[in-house]
């Protein structure tokens, strides 16, 4: 098993008992009490954990992380993502090839993207690739792997495999949250690493995010503020953290949305 991996089923366990110790992490993946006490250590890192005499315990922050169903979401400051997703398709031009992540708010960028002539297509998200297909000319590829239901995303290895295949001119990816701190994070371990596999496929990376990401963290850092291009906001998002980006190297759009 390599790192990625044991570390990912090291924070499934903390999500699902809130504590590891390191005599049983030992035994469950038969490496030796150095490696698995690297593994704590770069976990605490993330901010993730707090490491104690014998193991680690959950962040209270991370405790009753819950991920709501796509739909839902979708729901959830609609006009927002809409005008987010609207920028977003008016940089895409026909005969590129897009990558787009799962998402409400790339959902909402999808359905913008049917008059563009001789697009591909490359997604993870089953309501993206739905929407995408009204498209005639647009050719899609959905990735193959295992099925996150609330998000309709496909992740694992088997997806990320696949990405490698692609050198796009764009990736386009929302986020769960958005820090100053720990940059663009995800909820969901197994999409933080789509989304990484992502980034590294695209010429130039967009995240889309409405003004609710900025104040909350998600639970994995998927992307340092450096290894994004651009970030698509709405005018309710704080003018301040928005200069602060701007700061980091990051091209921020501002979509006008009018607050309610």
């Amino acid at each position: 098993m390599i790192v990625i991996q044991r570390r990912n089923k090291i924070k499934e366990r903390l999500l699902q008992e809130r504590s590891v110790k390191v005599a049983d992490l030992v035994q469950e993946f038969n490496v030796s009490e150095e490696t698995i006490r690297r593994d704590l250590h770069q976990l605490e890192q993330e901010g993730l954990i707090k490491k104690n005499y014998g193991g680690a315990i959950l962040l209270e922050e991370f405790e009753n992380v819950v991920i709501p169903p796509v739909q839902q979401r979708t729901l959830q400051h609609f006009e927002e993502k809409d005008a987010i997703g609207k920028k977003a398709a008016e940089m895409v031009e026909g005969h590129q090839i897009v990558i787009i992540d799962a998402g409400s708010t790339t959902w909402c960028m999808a359905r913008y993207l049917k008059d563009k002539p001789g697009l591909v297509v490359v997604t993870n998200g089953i309501n993206v690739a739905e929407q995408c297909s009204e498209n005639e000319e647009a050719q899609i590829f959905l990735l193959g792997g295992k099925l996150i239901r609330k998000s309709k995303s496909l992740v694992g290895p088997q997806a990320e495999m696949e990405l490698h295949k692609y050198n796009a001119h764009y990736a386009f990816m929302g986020a769960s949250g958005v820090s100053e701190r720990k940059g663009f994070t995800s909820l969901d371990i197994y999409e933080a690493e789509i989304k990484r596999a992502m980034i590294a496929a695209g010429q130039k990376v967009v995240v889309l995010a409405d003004h609710s990401k900025f104040q909350r963290q998600g639970l994995v850092s998927f992307s340092s503020f450096r290894d994004v291009d651009m970030l698509i906001t709405s005018s309710l998002t704080d003018a301040q953290t928005i200069k602060h980006i701007r700061e980091m190297g990051v091209e921020v759009v501002v979509c006008p949305v009018e607050a309610k």
